[in-house]
Order: structure tokens, then sequence, then C-alpha cells
């Protein structure tokens, strides 16, 4: 049996809304501590880095968060190559490999400064739909509180008038460059200025519409389009609607969880729904049309005679439609169950009687038990042949 594999975000430790920069240092933490050569012969070390290339491999590329985002793992089930069925070409894996091991063995690893363009991060936002809603697809209005660039400053946050200047910590790099001593040579730790938060720019006279931060909030209405299909817990991307990149970097993306409400008689199982049907005794025992609730509306199905309670029933297309191709649905498994009245009048208990008479009278057994054992003939003891002898 296939082992089952864990979430990527899991495995890099981070949220599902990291941005690509968190994500990237995740990343290296993890190839560091266990890359096989500083773990030589330690094959869960060596598991652990492949696990963390793989989930990175997907992460670090937009086009397959995308896709992981909205169907999971089942997303690359067909995929080939790479490890797990992943290929590296989409991730920045030189640049990685080339910090890791600079930091490591004290090299010249090429660095680039975090002060160029970045995409915003991801939004996250919840929506709640009903069982049929998410069997069909819908429409649904979001209301929230999204940023826009401060039309007073444009966006760089200083006073109008006044420019953002470069920072004298970092010299506009973004980052600050510590070298220490170690075991392994010489370290170089890069992290990102504390004075300037890693922009490369300090203001001094900050702009009073948007407190220097260059941008403005305000409550937006945003409509989200719901495939057929969808299961509870899976997300929607809606590219450009997350929070504004820096530097004249895109805007991240909103993902909308869905929340899918339950349903009073049926329950989903991947694409297939299950329910239960009631029958009555009659329908059971001659057989006969049986009324039966599917997501399309009601059906009749004819059932054998002598059809036994918790008899499963098949009724295919009936179940949910496929996120990839809503032609192709699912089946429906229905569960027939005997329905007991629970009321009857004379004319039907009479009725009934006469009906079990005629099948076996297990109504009346005991009764027929206790006369049987009344009518057997008492065995005669010493003392009875005894009597009969004289009075003989």
């Amino acid at each position: 049996m296939a082992e089952t594999k864990r979430d990527y975000y899991e495995v890099l430790g981070v949220d599902r809304n990291a941005d690509a920069a968190t994500i990237k240092k995740a990343y290296r933490q993890l190839a560091k501590k266990y890359h096989p050569d500083m773990n030589p012969g330690d094959k869960e070390a060596e598991q652990k880095f492949k696990e963390a290339a793989e989930a990175y491999s997907v992460l670090s590329d937009d086009n397959k968060r995308h896709q992981y985002d909205q169907f999971g793992h089942a997303a690359f089930e067909q995929g080939g190559g790479g490890a797990g069925g992943f290929d590296f070409n989409g991730a920045d894996m030189g640049d990685i490999f080339g910090d890791i091991f600079g930091d490591l063995f004290g090299g010249g690893s090429r660095r680039r400064a975090n002060n160029g363009p970045m995409k915003g991060a991801n939004l996250r936002a919840s929506v709640r739909i009903t069982f049929e809603e998410a069997v069909f697809g819908c429409e649904k209005e979001l209301e929230l509180s999204l940023k826009d660039e401060c039309t007073n400053c444009h966006g760089t946050g200083a006073k109008p008038g006044t420019s953002p200047e470069t920072c004298p910590k970092c010299g506009g790099r973004g980052q600050v460059v510590m070298t220490q001593q170690s075991l392994f040579g010489m370290v170089q730790n890069v992290t990102t200025c504390p004075d300037c938060g890693g922009t490369g720019k300090i203001i001094k006279e900050k702009c009073t519409s948007c407190g220097g931060t260059g941008y403005t909030s305000s409550r937006k209405k945003i409509k989200v389009s719901i495939p057929a299909g969808i299961d509870n817990g899976q997300c929607v991307r809606i590219a450009g609607k997350g929070e504004p990149g820096t530097n004249g970097g895109p805007r991240g993306d909103l993902l909308v969880e869905v929340v899918v409400q339950r349903h009073p008689i049926f329950q989903r199982q991947d694409m297939n729904i299950y329910s239960t049907a009631p029958m009555s005794f009659a329908q059971a025992t001659l057989g006969g049309d049986v009324r039966i609730s599917t997501i399309d509306g009601d059906v009749m199905y004819n059932v054998k005679p002598g059809t036994q309670t918790d008899t499963r029933i098949r009724l295919k297309g009936k179940g949910v439609p496929s996120l990839r191709n809503k032609s192709v649905r699912g089946d429906h498994y229905v569960t027939l169950v005997v329905q007991v009245p629970t009321r009857l009048n004379n004319e039907a208990k009479e009725a009934l009687k006469a009906f079990d008479a005629a099948t076996g009278n297990s109504l009346n057994q005991q009764n027929t038990d206790t006369a049987k054992k009344e009518e057997k003939p008492k065995k005669k003891g010493f003392m009875d042949k005894l009597k009969e002898t004289f009075e003989d």
C-alpha cells in the first residue's frame, strides 16, 4: 500500500498563505539540516531532504502551488519525473544550493537583494455553501478589506514633496551580513535589515494619509466562482486580489476556503454520494416502485420481490461531478431499509395476523410450543406400574 504523503506546507513548516521568501527560507534551513553530505549514511535524513526538496519544487512554482492548493496531491497523480512525480525545473534550486553551501563552507555564494520587485502576500477568506451548491457550482460574493496604493503619496509612504532615502545601515540592499567563525570555517548569516525592514529605503517624513505604509484599506465586494464538484476544505484561488506587491511587484492572490454545509439526507465520499431510502413491508415482499431522492430530484426504482432490508443499490452517474471534467460524475449508492409501521387500524392488524398464520404462525409460536409440551404423555414410574398391577 502506498505511503500517504505529508502536506507540503507541513513538511516545510509554513502557513498556507506564506509568501515566496518565507517558503524559500524554510526550505534552506531544512536542506542545510538534512543534506546527505552533512549526514553521511543517515537514511532518515536523506529521506527528509528529498521530502523537503519535493515540497519546495511545488510551493516555489506559482502554477504548481495553485494546483496543489485546489486539489492537493491528487493534482499531480498522473505526473512523472523528478522526486515523487515532480520536476525541479520551475524552482530556483541553483540559488538555493548556492546559498546552502556558501553558508556551510564560507563560500562566496551569489545573493540577490530582497529590495527588488516582490509579489504581495496572499490573503485567505472562507465562504459557506450548501451541499447542492458544491455539487453543481455557484457564484458567491465576498466583502473584504483590501489594500490599494495610497493616492496621496502614490505608494512611496513619504510625505508629498519628499522622497524615501537610501538606508544607511544596509546601503539600500535591504540585507545585512554577519560573518562568524564556526567548526566549518567562516559562516555568513544574511538577515533582513532591521532599520528599513528589507526595503532598502528610510522614510523620514511619513505620508499623513497612509501613515508611511504607502497603502490605504477599503471594503470591496469580490465575486467568487465556485466550480462544480468542489469538496469541503478545498480552496478557490483568485489571482491578483491579495496584498499589494512591494517595489512594483504584483499583488498576491486571494485564497477562498470552501465550507460545505451538511445535508440531512446525503453524505459524500470523493465523487460518490450515499443515502438511505425507506420501503414498505409490502414493497419489500411483493416488489414494486420505490421513490428515491437524489441530488437531481426524485427517481423511481423498481425493487425485486423479496428484497431484504439493508440492500444496497447503485444509481450510476447520480454522484458528484469531477473538478477536472464536470461531464464525468460519480455514482449514488442507496441502502434500502424496510420501514416498520407504528400505527395500524384493527383491519390492518387482523390482516397481518392472518398473513402471519399463513406463513408460519410466528406470533403464536410460543403458545404452540407450550401446548406440545403439555400434550406429551408423562413417563410412568415404578409406583404407577405397581398400582396398575394390584388394580388388575
